[in-house]
């Protein structure tokens, strides 16, 4: 929130004709919506203790696949959908049993994901994009309601339901535990491996969506973009643990971040800056956004061992034991 407030005093104090503008807000809210449906499906893997390398092209094979299925395919949008989110769930599948039952890490099993997927991208493609999106399908990316674009609405919709799950649900409560330690929360009886599993297929169902709401808003299936996403989502994710949980992967803690991240690339942008630099800020802040979730982190396991340790003190020690401990 302090980089945030920052950001919007800097700029405005020293660019307030383009930064100010409510078209420049409007702009900037639209735009992050993907990224924000991207860095959302991020944090299911990573709360549950698991890194997604592939975030970014499972966005990008979903763009080109329901791109390729409603205009190579001629299917209709009914089909062609449900068809690109089953692939998502299938490719997140096949990352958590390779993790699972593989044993592979994540960092590398993700990766190895992430490249088959980027050869099936340019296979698919052909390394061109794919143009003549249906006009029904293409629409649903441009429209609004009440100045707020459908793919806004849908990322906060994909917010709610997410952070229900994660945060009032015992589904939620396993995941948390997973991340935490998975040792610990084998032996309390979790499946972890499922948790896993089910936390990378969440990860691929939410990734397609946001690769189609990207084919949506452009009206075409560009086999570039999907890797742009990697880093902005991992960014967010990172930042946002800083927000409102102390160290905890949190949905609308990533969320802020994006838009925080958002509004820092914008102002840079409209103030002329080289164009290296935006990248240099994304970069920045991921190294400090891991490097304050890691203290966080630190800091409320130091807490909570510092608070086991005064509870067993207290049914150990006779009360005047306790006492003169206090004192």
């Amino acid at each position: 929130m302090y980089v945030l407030i920052a950001i919007v005093l800097i700029f405005s104090a020293t660019i307030p004709d383009k930064f100010l503008t409510a078209t420049t807000w409007r702009t900037l809210l639209d735009n992050q919506a993907v990224t924000g449906v991207a860095a959302v499906a991020l944090v299911v893997p990573l709360a549950a203790g698991v890194f997604n390398l592939a975030i970014g092209l499972q966005v990008g094979i979903a763009s080109i696949v329901v791109g390729w299925l409603l205009v190579k395919q001629g299917m209709p949008v009914a089909v062609a959908v449900p068809a690109t989110a089953l692939l998502g769930a299938a490719i997140g599948l096949v990352s958590g049993l390779l993790i699972t039952k593989a044993r592979i890490d994540s960092f590398i099993a993700t990766l190895g994901v992430s490249s088959l997927l980027g050869a099936c991208v340019t296979g698919i493609s052909g390394g061109e994009q794919i143009l003549g999106m249906p006009k029904g399908f293409s629409s649903f990316g441009t429209g609004e309601i009440g100045g707020i674009t459908y793919p806004v609405l849908c990322l906060f919709a994909v917010c709610l339901v997410v952070w229900y799950l994660l945060e009032r649900t015992p589904s939620g409560r396993r995941v948390y535990a997973t991340g935490g330690n998975v040792d610990a929360a084998r032996l309390t009886g979790v499946n972890t491996s499922l948790v896993i599993i089910g936390s990378l297929v969440a990860c691929g169902i939410l990734a397609s969506f946001a690769g189609m709401l990207v084919t949506s808003k452009l009206a075409n299936a560009d086999p570039t973009l999907g890797p742009g996403y990697l880093l902005p989502a991992f960014t967010a994710v990172f930042l946002g643990s800083t927000q409102f949980k102390r160290g905890r992967f949190n949905v609308w803690g990533t969320v802020l971040s994006v838009y925080v991240l958002a509004a820092g690339v914008k102002g840079l942008q409209l103030s002329q800056v080289p164009v290296w630099i935006p990248d240099a800020f994304n970069g920045a802040a991921l190294l400090v956004a891991v490097a304050a979730a890691k203290r966080q982190g630190a800091l409320g396991r130091s807490s909570g061992l510092l608070a086991r340790a005064v509870r067993r003190a207290r049914r150990t020690l006779p009360p005047d034991g306790l006492s003169e401990q206090k004192g």
